[in-house]
């Protein structure tokens, strides 16, 4: 695949404490040529904010699929919402972002806050021009993009984040667009959601009084790395496989002794073993020259795993997950290459039984490797990474 620039996606929201449901809603629809996001942002919070909000992001990400403009996607919203009778509005509002992957970005905005975007560390404020849609103020915008910018779309509850306690006004633009133009270039647009979203947290002092969400696209070259653990059915194939992990763009990560085995033997470089990490219930990593990085299989891919299914659900960044030993740590190297440095992740997978795990008798759920690099592939895709698995 050529390294055709795309858009790195990546959202997180927090609920207003107390509340089990998100008033907030976010949809993405990834299109062959691009991809169409929207944010929106139900009246309150709670039940009735939480389906106001989904039944907006429902209509406006179904239409424009079906190829709808912007004015009738405004109109349906606003003739289809019921009216709020203590407040007299009927609506949620909405953003919505349009990014095409040769570069140009369309931009529809309802009563949200403007859009951010970071371009070679400096934040500007996309405000848009007004256009009247069924009597309402709608701001659009339209502009190009380049390799490395960053669009960053919220609700309106991180701009209250601190009020009357850190901050008299609340996270304002101004300090929200000082805080992101100091996020590190490398991190991943999930990665900027949860820092963002974080730090939000913290100015309400984990007691946010309103629904926050933060949707981050970015607009760069694909970042490759391939994984290789297990190996082959087929001895044959161990020359294969190396040639293909060796071959492939970007970082390599060898996962599981048996398959640092192969590689070691066939690129003749010795596997020197880091007893360094404190940590007893994670294997300690290894250094092929030539490989990023070299850990051991099961173990380390099952608690990268189980680790996955909390970042889920969780507004921490994988930083602040993992406190001491980062850099001997298998698990965080494994996690931070995988969320933070890779948007495409080829995984080589040899399926070959390593009688060692029966020897010591694993359990099935742990020895069974498949079941973990299928689960592990899932997750990550829903990170918004473009993930594929071969087997040998």
């Amino acid at each position: 695949m050529k390294n055709k620039l795309f858009f790195d996606i990546g959202y997180v929201k927090l609920n207003k404490y107390g509340e089990e449901l998100c008033g907030d809603k976010m949809e993405i629809l990834p299109r062959e040529h691009g991809v169409i996001s929207i944010l929106s942002d139900g009246l309150g919070s709670g039940v009735k904010a939480n389906i106001l909000a989904t039944l907006t992001s429902k209509i406006a990400i179904t239409m424009l699929k079906q190829g709808a403009t912007i004015e009738e996607v405004v109109n349906t919203i606003i003739n289809t919402l019921p009216v709020c009778k203590v407040r007299g509005l009927a609506y949620s509002t909405f953003t919505i972002i349009y990014g095409i992957n040769s570069g140009k970005v369309y931009i529809a905005r309802f009563d949200n806050p403007p859009v951010f975007l970071k371009r070679d560390g400096a934040v500007t404020l996309i405000e848009g021009d007004d256009v009247q849609i069924a009597d309402k103020n709608v701001k659009e915008a339209e502009f190009n993009i380049k390799d490395g910018d960053t669009i960053i779309a919220i609700s309106d509850g991180i701009l209250h984040a601190g009020i009357g306690r850190i901050m008299n006004l609340g996270w304002q633009e101004p300090e929200l667009a000082a805080y992101i133009s100091k996020l590190p270039d490398e991190l991943s647009a999930m990665s900027i959601a949860k820092k963002i979203i974080t730090t939000c947290n913290d100015l309400y002092g984990d007691l946010p009084q309103d629904d926050a969400s933060c949707m981050v696209l970015k607009y760069q070259k694909p970042e490759k790395v391939t994984l290789f653990t297990g190996p082959p059915v087929e001895k044959n194939d161990d020359t294969k496989i190396v040639s293909e992990l060796m071959y492939g763009k970007g970082k390599k990560i060898v996962c599981g002794g048996t398959a640092a085995s192969i590689v070691s033997r066939i690129l003749e470089k010795p596997v020197n073993i880091d007893m360094s990490n404190s940590n007893p219930d994670i294997p300690p990593i290894a250094y092929i020259k030539g490989i990023d990085l070299v850990t051991e299989g099961v173990l380390t891919l099952a608690k990268a795993l189980e680790i996955l299914e909390d970042y889920k659900s969780s507004i921490s960044h994988i930083d602040d997950m993992f406190t001491n030993d980062k850099n001997t740590n298998a698990v965080y190297m494994l996690l931070k290459i995988l969320l933070d440095e890779a948007t495409h992740i080829r995984i080589l997978f040899g399926r070959r039984v390593n009688p060692a795990h029966t020897e010591i008798g694993f359990p099935e759920d742990i020895s069974s490797k498949h079941d973990i690099i299928k689960k592990l592939a899932e997750i990550l895709k829903e990170f918004g990474k473009i993930v594929t698995i071969e087997y040998y």
